[in-house]
């Protein structure tokens, strides 16, 4: 009998055929030089170069928490009769194995980050007498014997030394750079004061302050977590820090998958639309004209309240409440994508336009080469740049979107962990006194954090692919200095 079972999940499926997609991605970047030329473009760019190692960073959470199991019951009832294995209701990832600690260091209501007493009074049992004030918190600073002695001297002391090894890790990673530039640039000592007068053909100096800054904050969160709550606790007593890491997964399958899901849509019909013009060409702009003139929220709303009314009435098809909220964060998805193919549509359009009077199309078609294998040969992989530009630009969008459908009740479902929820929940504390903040903090910094690193990196993929933006981008006077040098 197996200790665990697997469990499949649709988005787990989705997103591990994207990644697949993207390893195959970059195989074909280093075959074709012209390809590759591109993209050493963006990576020159310190500001996409260091916004592509936080996305990185993020995509690294979102892969632990694809990975999901149920572990097996032992002694359950019925199980030695039957020789059947029964397996536990609640389904884990890889990243809950990491954060055990933070799952099991639930408190029984509000608690402030790093507080070893809970936010609100309550009533206090001692030697015979009932008083109210703040309770210890069960998990929370409860190894301290005098928590009002210690408290101060024990975090500081925590995240002094989680700061030394964020700081030994940023030294080791600078020797390890200064290594590898040591051979082209003429020893340790040349390399070493490259790599700090940012000399190098990528930006490595700003990937290095990058990396430091997220060892220095990691640092002290990683030493101080399992012996506080380092964001503190909701309402119902959860650790906030990881409800946020939590998010994160949710945060990438719905930017990631509901863009990809646009582009079926979008490239068939603005190609078929640019290529074939005449009655083809009105029919399409007629459906996506349609579609944009209906407000987009009601739609999606009606999509998603029709998939709610179908998993209401199917509850036998999951096994547990994880699968069931998978399919509804998948269907939301899909339905994002077939609501949002327009704008892309519209851009693949006017370009197929331009491309089916250029001299090789005109040719091709001259000498009797098929419509389908012009679009294929030709019109399609000359408007790739455009769908490249449109679903880097989308990613930071959706993710937007869901906070904000999560917001107004028709995003994922409420026992999903995402940022739009955390922000829906936290809306009735910030209005209480005294003001509970750090779950909207939490929520807001983690959902920044990643939708800035996209559009950071979003910009400098339109500048690689599109010369025409690059010259109207603003930038950073040193950095334009350096990089021109």
């Amino acid at each position: 009998m197996s200790s665990f079972k697997i469990v499949v999940l649709w988005t787990d499926v989705a997103l591990w055929a994207m990644f697949a997609a993207l390893l195959g991605y970059l195989l074909r970047i280093l075959r074709q030089p012209h390809v590759r030329v591109t993209w050493a473009r963006v990576l020159r760019d310190a500001a996409s170069c260091c916004a592509g190692v936080v996305l990185l960073l993020f995509m690294a959470v979102t892969l632990l928490d694809s990975l999901h199991f149920r572990r097996a019951l032992d002694g359950a009832e019925g199980a030695g009769a039957t020789g059947q294995q029964f397996y536990s209701t609640r389904t884990e990832s890889l990243l809950d194995l990491l954060l055990v600690r933070q799952v099991a260091m639930r408190e029984t209501s509000y608690s402030a980050p790093l507080a070893y007493q809970g936010f609100n009074k309550d009533n206090i049992s001692e030697g015979g007498e009932v008083r109210r004030d703040y309770p210890r918190l069960q998990f929370g600073g409860a190894h301290l014997r005098l928590p009002a002695e210690q408290w101060a001297g024990d975090v500081l002391g925590r995240a002094l030394r989680g700061l030394a090894w964020g700081l030994l890790a940023v030294l080791l990673l600078g020797l390890a750079m200064t290594a590898a530039l040591a051979a082209g640039h003429g020893g340790w000592r040349r390399a070493l004061q490259d790599l700090l007068r940012d000399r190098t053909h990528y930006p490595l100096r700003a990937v290095l302050l990058t990396l430091a800054v997220t060892a220095l904050l990691s640092g002290p969160s990683i030493a101080l977590m399992d012996h506080y709550h380092v964001f503190g606790t909701d309402r119902t007593g959860n650790d906030v820090l990881y409800q946020a890491l939590k998010s994160i997964r949710t945060a990438f399958v719905i930017g990631a998958l509901s863009t990809l899901a646009t582009l079926p849509l979008a490239l068939v019909l603005g190609i078929l639309a640019g290529y074939f013009k005449g009655w083809v060409d009105e029919l399409i702009q007629y459906l996506y004209t349609l579609l944009t003139s209906v407000p987009n929220v009601l739609l999606i709303a009606a999509c998603v309240l029709m998939v709610q009314v179908f998993l209401d009435k199917n509850p036998d098809l999951f096994e547990t409440g994880v699968e069931r909220a998978d399919l509804k964060m998948f269907l939301l998805c899909l339905i994002l994508g077939v609501t949002g193919w327009a704008t892309l549509c519209r851009l693949i359009r006017g370009e197929t336009l331009k491309l089916r009077e250029l001299d090789y199309v005109q040719a091709a078609t001259a000498f009797g080469v098929g419509p389908l294998r012009i679009m294929w040969r030709h019109i399609v992989p000359n408007v790739m740049h455009l769908v490249l530009i449109t679903t880097v630009l989308s990613f930071s969008d959706l993710i937007l979107y869901e906070a904000v459908l999560t917001y107004v009740g028709v995003g994922v479902d409420p026992g999903m962990n995402s940022f739009g929820g955390m922000i829906n929940l936290a809306r009735a504390e910030m209005s209480r006194d005294p003001l509970v903040w750090w779950s909207f903090a939490a929520a807001f910094g983690f959902m920044v954090s990643l939708v800035l690193a996209a559009n950071l990196f979003a910009d400098g993929v339109r500048d690689a692919f599109d010369p025409r933006a690059r010259s109207l981008r603003p930038r950073v006077l040193g950095l334009a200095k350096t990089r021109k040098a």
